[in-house]
């Protein structure tokens, strides 16, 4: 396995360490382990949204302009 150091403030390590001390997790590692993997499959699944949601269309900037003209 390998190893990454990183750097956070004071306050996420924090957080991290609450989080391991309520016994959820077992070190600030599983913790992070788990986030990212949480990560990766929320990134599969809209990648698969994506996949499945059909042909792709053009894009009209027209109507994008309008539309985001309209939001202000």
């Amino acid at each position: 396995m390998a190893t990454l150091n990183i750097s956070m403030p004071d306050e996420m390590r924090a957080f991290i360490e609450t989080r391991v001390s309520m016994g959820e997790y077992q070190s600030a590692s599983d913790y992070l382990r788990d986030l990212i993997r949480h990560d990766h499959e929320k990134t599969e699944q809209l990648l698969m949204d994506g996949v499945n949601s059909g042909p792709a269309r053009p894009l009209d900037m027209s109507a994008l302009k309008k539309k985001a003209q309209a939001l202000k």
